[in-house]
């Protein structure tokens, strides 16, 4: 495919997904604030340690009701009406550049578009439980345990899709080269999906998860180019519009939250661009993922020694964890907290490509 051809095909569904993106929006802001798609007590209440959130709770005050939740609608609905409307585009525009442009191929993207719709879907019904559920077990959404277990199936199913259609049981350490797995691909799949899951906590500051993935989608998206994955390349392009949509209206004051919906959405469709950038793609997908996500594994880690700390030393490591909430409980406001995650979150992306590029 000539260069020319090949960098439209990968910007232009970017710039549709974004123009989709804003124009639905008004719609879905209607909806969401007509049925008050809003946590009715702010602040968590209850932790993941099992404690009381204090400082969480005065920090989020004013922020969590009377905003509406499910905003990640924005970011998945621009992908899909844009992956739709560019599918149409071959039939209508058959012997024209525009009929090019299709990205939906067997080969490459219709498993990380069936991981996005999956999470899209599950996440939709959490946020739905969390605003207007009732009873012991759905007051608060889907228990944890299970949405991980949907992200488990279907991180055994798309793993087995990889080890028995694609043929495909190694994984590339940078400066290394293939380590040959076997059967252990499998596991070691869910694992990573588990782990990229656990990340979905970096949710909870105007503006910070969506420009955090819009720049890991965009690292992937390169990726993709140099390694001649045009359709995954376009498929991640395609996220990047639709994030963007949700930023312009998710920047300080946001109009709406990610949440669930959007997160869920985005941590299943990254674990499977992840490994289709790997041995597949003749690169390293998987162990770039800690460099160009590393705002992810900092904000689990934070998690992870707050739990440690609180459980073996009797203190807490950090005032609030993650790791975000903790600056803002020293006095930086939200939007330099965000603003800071998105500087490092782009420079994470440009050391992701280069290493890929170099080895």
């Amino acid at each position: 495919m000539p260069m020319d051809v090949t960098i439209i095909k990968v910007l232009a569904p970017t710039a549709i997904a974004f123009t989709v993106g804003i124009l639905i929006t008004p719609i879905i802001s209607h909806h969401l604030y007509k049925f008050e798609m809003w946590k009715k007590k702010s602040g968590k209440g209850i932790g993941y340690g099992g404690g009381a959130t204090p400082i969480f709770d005065r920090l989020h005050k004013n922020r969590d009701t009377n905003t509406p939740r499910m905003g990640g609608i924005v970011i998945w609905a621009s992908v899909l009406i844009t992956a739709v409307l560019i599918w149409a585009l071959q039939f209508l525009f058959n012997d024209h550049p525009v009929g090019t442009l299709n990205f939906l191929s067997r080969s490459q993207t219709w498993l990380p578009l069936f991981a996005l719709i999956i999470g899209a879907g599950v996440g939709f019904i959490d946020d739905f439980l969390v605003v207007r559920g009732t009873g012991k077990h759905f007051a608060g959404g889907l228990p944890l345990l299970q949405r991980l277990l949907v992200v488990g199936i279907t991180a055994i199913f798309s793993a087995w899709w990889f080890y028995e259609k694609l043929d495909v049981s190694t994984v590339t350490l940078i400066g290394y080269g293939q380590i040959k797995l076997g059967i252990f691909f499998i596991p070691f799949f869910v694992i990573i999906a588990l782990a990229i899951y656990a990340s979905s906590v970096i949710d909870g500051i105007d503006g910070l998860s969506g420009g955090t993935f819009m720049f890991i989608f965009s690292a992937y998206a390169g990726i993709a180019v140099y390694q001649n994955q045009i359709d995954i390349a376009a498929f991640c392009a395609t996220i990047v519009g639709g994030i963007l949509a949700f930023l312009w209206f998710n920047v300080p004051p946001a109009r709406f939250y990610m949440t669930e919906t959007g997160i869920m959405a985005l941590t299943m469709s990254l674990t499977i661009v992840a490994f289709m950038t790997d041995s597949l793609g003749g690169g390293e997908g998987v162990s770039v993922l800690p460099i160009i996500g590393i705002l992810l594994v900092v904000t689990v880690l934070s998690d992870i020694l707050q739990l440690i700390s609180k459980r073996i030393l009797g203190k807490k490591l950090f005032l609030i964890a993650p790791l975000h909430h903790h600056f803002e409980a020293i006095g930086w406001p939200a939007e330099k907290v965000t603003m800071r995650y998105w500087i490092l979150g782009f420079v994470a992306a440009v050391i992701g490509i280069i290493l890929t590029i170099m080895f």
